[in-house]
């Protein structure tokens, strides 16, 4: 077995007593297929050609009941057969689908936990290509691949175990072509292999194109590219149902050589079998006979290489998905809680730099130490490095050097889901989900009450909106019922609010409001910012006047910090973003700040 077939075998573990019933209903379904023809010999040799019947049972039946008995018994096992038959499949469906999913959730878990940093170098269609399509490798190798091997192995030992001693130079011209299958597997799997690969390739590059087009129609349909992206759509299908036109084409072409091998065996296996008959070396019957086992004596040959044929195809996926399990997590999950009462919200960046890469530096050398219940304003031009700064805080992503602290602690050595639960965070753009509005404004404190939830929500100046949706707070958020981007500026405030951590997170939390929602959604800011330690990322210097500590990024340093009015008299880069942002005089601002 390949190495991805071995890594699958942890998934088939939770299965395994079904896998033995599946392996069971093989022997059994093996039984009844050898069972088949002699039926079709009782009625050629004895009932046509009266020779008598050796078997105890039917030895002194007359013509008539014995045709009966052949006729009824031919019914029985060919039924039984196919009741056989539908069991396997309904097991070995249900445990590769149970597989599938088992599969596809570890891929999900997985992702969730790697960082920011990988989910940036990926294609988000590339991902969802690995965990909806590829992941049904697990059951082609398993289920579709190595399960139907073996059931062919035990039919062929047991087809050999029959056909030799009716006739042993047939059973052994029989075998003849059997080298020759194998070797049309080794020259076929490895193109097969490649092929495969471009396939995934092409179609994971349709997903990506669909979920890029999809996520910017509206630039696209600002600036009348859909013609071009129809375009390169089309172009992107046609490519990948090329490469897939391609497999089928030799996989037709392999099926359509080792059908040729097969009927040259028969061939030979008719021949020399017709001319026994006729020299009367061997009765017709038993022609018949073996002639019906040789179709089922190539059928597991056929089944085995057309098996080994889907499980090369399916090792493409298979590398696919573990090359993303095998992604170890960039950020090591620590060992320390905070204690019940939480974080005190003391925050330090200490020298602190970051790169995405090598060459791109976006923070250098930033010390930076935060009292608990400080509010602090962070401004700075597009790239200056505000959002990478507030990041490193939940760590979205580590520092490349220094470190960040909480409460005098690395934040390295917490847990996540210990340290993520002391920062509320209100982000860009704002994000809802296809749930109830409860469950959104929940969404990071489930077990909050209908009261506390709308309360956030009258603090963020979104209840009475809620209030007019069809099912108030149980409207499902979706196609009947959508919000405005202010709506769900205000409707992430209210998430935030509910959060209720010590450590507050806002990235330009009104840049989507209107001047008066923006007044009334800055009163709740207000109340809720009172006593934790807050980070504002700003756009809108007029939203900064109250803050405790404004600190200006340029070039990923800190060029500036201080209050307000002490920046604008210093003249420097601060008051340059306020004189360009609004026209105006910094000293005349300062004088009334």
């Amino acid at each position: 077995m390949s190495a991805s077939t071995w890594k699958f075998l942890p998934y088939l573990r939770p299965y395994r007593w079904r896998l033995v019933w599946a392996l069971i209903q093989v022997f059994l379904i093996a039984g009844f297929d050898l069972l088949k023809p002699w039926p079709l010999q009782l009625v050629i040799d004895h009932v046509l050609g009266h020779r008598p019947v050796a078997l105890p049972p039917l030895s002194g039946l007359a013509s008539g009941p014995l045709l009966i008995v052949a006729a009824v018994g031919l019914v029985i096992v060919t039924m039984g057969s196919g009741l056989m038959a539908l069991l396997h499949n309904y097991t070995t469906i249900g445990v590769g689908q149970r597989m599938v999913n088992d599969l596809r959730g570890a891929l999900y878990a997985h992702l969730q936990r790697l960082s920011l940093a990988f989910h940036s170098r990926q294609k988000v269609g590339d991902l969802m290509y690995r965990i909806t399509a590829d992941s049904f490798a697990v059951q082609t190798m398993i289920m579709n691949g190595m399960l139907p091997i073996v059931s062919a192995l035990v039919l062929l030992a047991g087809m050999l175990a029959v056909l030799l001693p009716i006739n042993p130079l047939l059973t052994a011209l029989s075998l003849t072509i059997v080298p020759a299958l194998f070797a049309v597997i080794a020259v076929f799997n490895r193109k097969i292999t490649t092929v495969a690969a471009e396939v995934r390739e092409r179609e994971s590059a349709v997903y990506t194109l669909v979920q890029w087009a999809m996520s910017s129609v509206k630039v696209v349909q600002a600036f009348t590219k859909e013609e071009e992206e129809y375009g390169r759509f089309i172009g992107a299908s046609r490519a990948s149902l090329k490469a897939t036109l391609r497999l089928y084409s030799w996989q037709t072409f392999y099926s359509a050589m080792v059908n040729t091998l097969i009927a040259l065996g028969t061939a030979l296996v008719v021949y020399v079998g017709a001319r026994s008959v006729l020299s009367g070396a061997l009765s017709l019957g038993e022609l018949v006979v073996f002639i019906s086992y040789l179709a089922q004596l190539y059928a597991p040959v056929n089944q085995i290489t057309q098996s080994w044929g889907l499980i090369a195809g399916a090792r493409i996926g298979a590398a696919r998905c573990f090359e993303i399990l095998d992604t170890e997590a960039d950020l090591v999950d620590g060992s320390r809680d905070f204690p019940s009462e939480g974080a005190k919200g003391a925050v330090e960046w200490r020298g602190v730099s970051f790169r995405y890469r090598p060459e791109m530096p976006v923070l250098r050398q930033v010390d930076l130490a935060v009292a608990p219940g400080t509010k602090v304003a962070v401004v700075g031009a597009t790239g200056a490095g505000k959002s990478t700064l507030l990041s490193l805080l939940p760590r979205f992503f580590d520092p490349s050097t220094g470190s960040v602290l909480v409460d005098g602690v690395d934040v390295r050595q917490y847990r996540l889901r210990s340290l993520r639960r002391q920062i509320a965070m209100v982000l860009q753009p704002p994000l809802v989900f296809p749930i109830s509005v409860r469950d959104n404004i929940a969404y990071g404190r489930p077990e909050a009450s209908d009261a506390e939830i709308e309360e956030a929500a009258r603090l963020a100046r979104i209840h009475e909106l809620i209030r007019s949706l069809p099912q108030g707070y149980a409207t499902v958020l979706g196609d009947n019922a959508t919000l405005s981007e202010g709506e769900k500026q205000r409707l992430t405030i209210a998430r935030a609010i509910l959060r209720d951590a010590p450590i507050l997170v806002l990235d330009e939390p009104t840049s989507a409001l209107d001047v008066e929602t923006e007044a009334l959604v800055m009163e709740g800011i207000a109340r809720l910012t009172q006593g934790r330690t807050t980070f504002t990322i700003a756009h809108r210097l007029s939203t900064v006047r109250n803050a405790d500590l404004i600190l200006v990024l340029r070039d990923g340093v800190i060029a500036e910090r201080g209050g307000f009015a002490e920046l604008l008299r210093q003249g420097g880069v601060f008051a340059e973003l306020y004189n360009t942002q609004f026209g105006g005089s910094a000293l005349g601002a300062a004088s009334t700040a």
